[in-house]
């Protein structure tokens, strides 16, 4: 197995072409706010921003991001900011010695080790995946 590169992701580099499909595609739907490929945390990542309209009062802040590599490894980290509270869970598809090399970090906290788990091969069909279960979540907020 190879080691994962200090980001704790891929030892392949991102794939950008990827990442500027996946912010075109998200950017236009109105449950997103923004959606921007950056390398502002070090890192070259798509960071989605949701629309805080969608969200009931509880939730100052959701996010997504994502960082795809060209081997179809992967990272989505979702994040909820609350006043007095951080929600997350992460899927992810990379080597590393806590799980298999696809798992999911559950909420609300997102620890290490995570739970092995499976995941589709194709990048759309992994963001809708991900995009569900983001929408499971916020029906609940609003069943809260």
């Amino acid at each position: 197995m190879v080691p994962p590169t200090g980001d704790g992701g891929s030892p392949a580099p991102i794939d950008r072409p990827i990442l500027k499909f996946l912010q075109t595609r998200l950017q236009a739907t109105r449950q997103i706010s923004r959606a921007t490929v950056t390398d502002a945390s070090g890192h070259l990542e798509l960071h989605v921003v949701f629309a805080p309209s969608y969200y009931p009062a509880a939730v100052d802040e959701a996010q997504l991001t994502v960082r795809w590599y060209t081997n179809d490894d992967f990272k989505l980290h979702y994040r909820e900011q609350h006043s007095d509270h951080t929600w997350e869970c992460r899927w992810d598809r990379h080597p590393n010695p806590h799980n298999t090399r696809d798992h999911f970090h559950p909420p609300p906290t997102a620890p290490t080790p995570g739970e092995d788990a499976s995941w589709p091969d194709d990048h759309r069909d992994v963001v809708a995946l991900v995009l569900d279960e983001i929408e499971d979540r916020i029906t609940a907020l609003w069943s809260e």
